[in-house]
């Protein structure tokens, strides 16, 4: 439960040595560098560098998403927790000798996409010419033919449906005087109609003007042969254009087995662009250049060791200043850290803050498991998430911590499971009644609860829950106290903390004893006199305090006291915080009460063979659901719990995740090195 210490640190080194230590820096990844130097020295620009090596990612990925179109990498559905590829060794040594060969690998794929895609777009082309060319399939000659010496012929489209009687009654009616020309339909469909025109030299432009009157437009496109055969050889065409596609995608999946060497190209420059980046923004003379950031304390000088001896570096080690915002890296034991994520969601802590990982962690695990609290739910959950850690070691840290997190989370439903009476729900007692006709009396069970069965008693249970709710509360309002001593804000700590705890305890000891509680809770509580009467006394101190020093900044007595009613109203809020934790009530009644009814639709498709085939299917889909929607009800109610109710005592978050310059990877983990 900690955040580690952090440290500022200043590098100054020869400029001969600057590429040399920033790739010694990169490969550690101990140290955040802080670009942001507002002294006027030189800078180097290496935008053109970096964008030729930015680029080649963009070549290699480009690469490597055509390989993924035509030769798609065959993996499994839980290939994404096996993490990255390792690599031994340093990527500048293994990579930098065959980056050309890389690079000329990825760019044949983009030169053979491109191809592929220049065919395709002639395929379409093609094929709309064939279109084009479908109505005029009946004509013997090229549509481009003019006619003979004597004779004129052309070839075109009317705007309507027309047979060869209406169309020559219609050319009669225009131009009755002519008759010195033949009209062949040639196609037609409900909107156009498509003729061939033979008329006399002398005579055609009369004749294209009576069609004109109809509508008539000429056939568009140059052909030098018949319909019918250019349809032919346009087919020809786009068969031989798939033949070279078909070709082209065998050659693509013949380079499939590069695919790992354009992943280590796209790695290999990013790392390259990003030592550029930040090459570009040190401040430099002719001769030396400087470096700074933020480093954490245990690394801070192995570092300035290894600097000063291998480079003859000048480095300064600072501690932060107190108006200095350190970026935060939380430092946790092992069970701790699978809650690092939660808090993450929420906000790191910023400066001045304790670190509640631990703290949170645990109530987070308690409290899921109440919610969840079904034991064999709990089972499943934490052999699936343990068989994903042993088989996948190397998945992601913030995959692997999450599915850690959710294993203990199974543990803490198995408990609570047991404890509450629940494995698959009441499922042990319908098998054995409806299969194996075991006679249970009213209220009996074969495997009773360790504690209570919320579904019998749920007011026990609603007790209880906002039970847990005010030790979840309290632990929150104690560590608030802790920030106040461990600050010495004494003043703070009196009247933030121990003003509010004396109001609550004594409220709650008020409460207890009443015949409200008793209805609500079946439970009779008796005390002394002696602590009835502390209870009201702790209460009213409490209020007249927080009434008084809430607004202790004022010096204005009235200012103070309104402030400290304001504040004094806050106590509907600790109420709402509290009947806020019945959702421990409601999420574990939901999940016993569902897969109560699974169990009872299964009991009721019959006994015979076919009545236990139908139970295994309705009890296995069922409680899959089950499983699966409750899963998801605990973890987001949980962490409400623990960002409303259990933050708001006292955490406030803002801090900044410490980013260090270090190889950033995509595809490849680097181990080993220099």
């Amino acid at each position: 439960m900690a955040v580690m210490q952090m440290r500022r640190i200043s590098i100054c080194a020869l400029k001969q040595n600057r590429k040399s230590i920033l790739e010694h820096l990169q490969e550690l990844g101990w140290m955040e560098v802080d670009l942001d130097s507002k002294e006027e020295f030189d800078r180097m620009d290496t935008s053109g560098a970096e964008n030729a090596f930015q680029n080649r990612v963009r070549l290699a990925e480009q690469a490597l998403g055509i390989l993924d179109q035509y030769a798609p990498e065959q993996t499994s559905v839980f290939a994404s927790l096996a993490g990255k590829a390792v690599m031994d060794g340093d990527i500048y040594d293994i990579a930098a000798p065959r980056r050309s060969e890389y690079s000329k690998t990825a760019e044949k794929l983009v030169g053979m996409e491109k191809e592929i895609s220049a065919l395709k777009a002639k395929i379409v082309k093609l094929e709309n010419q064939t279109e084009e060319l479908k109505p005029w399939l009946n004509l013997s000659v090229p549509l481009n033919t003019s006619g003979t010496k004597r004779c004129s012929f052309f070839a075109g489209t009317l705007p309507e449906s027309l047979n060869e009687v209406q169309l020559m009654e219609k050319m009669a009616e225009i131009a009755p005087d002519l008759d010195k020309f033949e009209i062949e339909i040639l196609s037609g469909d409900q909107d156009r109609t498509y003729l061939a025109v033979i008329c006399m030299k002398e005579e055609e432009q009369e004749t294209e003007d009576a069609l004109r009157k109809l509508g008539f437009s000429r056939a568009s496109g140059v052909y030098k042969r018949k319909p019918a055969d250019e349809v032919t050889q346009i087919e020809a065409e786009i068969d031989k254009a798939h033949v070279q596609i078909s070709n082209l995608i065998l050659k693509i999946k013949d380079l499939k087995d590069e695919r790992d060497h354009l992943r280590l190209m796209s790695d290999y420059y990013k790392l390259r662009a990003e030592k550029y980046d930040v090459l570009g923004k040190l401040p430099q003379t002719q001769s030396v250049f400087a470096i700074g950031g933020y480093i954490p304390e245990r690394c801070a000088d192995t570092l300035k060791n290894e600097l000063e001896s291998n480079y003859d570096a000048a480095v300064f080690i600072e501690n932060i200043k107190d108006d200095e915002e350190a970026p935060v890296i939380l430092d946790n034991n092992k069970f701790a850290r699978t809650g690092e994520g939660v808090l993450t969601s929420f906000g790191l802590p910023r400066k001045g803050e304790i670190d509640p990982t631990f703290i949170m962690t645990v109530f987070y695990v308690f409290l899921f498991g109440i919610m969840l609290s079904d034991a064999a739910y709990g089972a499943i959950v934490s052999i699936v998430c343990g068989v994903a850690l042993v088989k996948f070691p190397r998945m992601g840290e913030n995959l692997k911590k999450s599915i850690q997190l959710f294993f203990w989370c199974g543990l803490s439903t198995v408990f609570w499971g047991l404890m509450f009476g629940g494995i698959f729900g009441d499922a042990i007692d319908v098998i054995a009644t409806t299969f194996f006709h075991v006679k249970l009396a009213e209220g009996e069970t074969l495997l009773p609860a360790l504690w209570f069965v919320p579904l019998d008693d749920p007011m026990k249970m609603l007790v209880y829950s906002m039970l847990f709710g005010c030790i979840h509360m309290f632990t929150g309002l104690a560590i608030k106290g802790y920030m106040c001593l461990r600050d010495r804000d004494y003043m703070g700590f009196l009247c933030d903390v121990v003003f509010w705890t004396m109001l609550l305890l004594g409220l709650i000891f008020i409460l207890l004893p009443t015949s409200l509680f008793e209805s609500i809770s079946q439970m009779k509580f008796t005390f002394p006199s002696i602590v009835n009467s502390l209870a009201e006394i702790s209460a009213v101190a409490g209020a007249v305090g927080i009434l008084m020093f809430s607004g202790r900044d004022h010096k204005n007595i009235f200012v103070r006291i309104a402030l400290g009613a304001y504040d004094l109203y806050n106590i509907t809020g600790w109420l709402s915080d509290v009947l806020s934790y019945s959702r421990l009530l409601a999420l574990g009644l939901a999940t016993g009460v569902i897969a109560s009814v699974i169990n009872q639709m299964g009991s009721m498709v019959g006994k015979g063979p076919v009545g236990v085939v139908l139970f295994v299917l309705i009890f296995i889909v069922g409680h899959a659901m089950n499983l699966a929607i409750n899963l998801l009800g605990a973890y987001v109610h949980t962490c409400r719990l623990q960002y409303v109710e259990f933050f708001g005592k006292f955490y406030e978050g803002g801090g900044r995740e410490f980013k260090p310059f270090h190889p950033n990877t995509k595809y490849v983990e680097i181990e080993g090195g220099k």
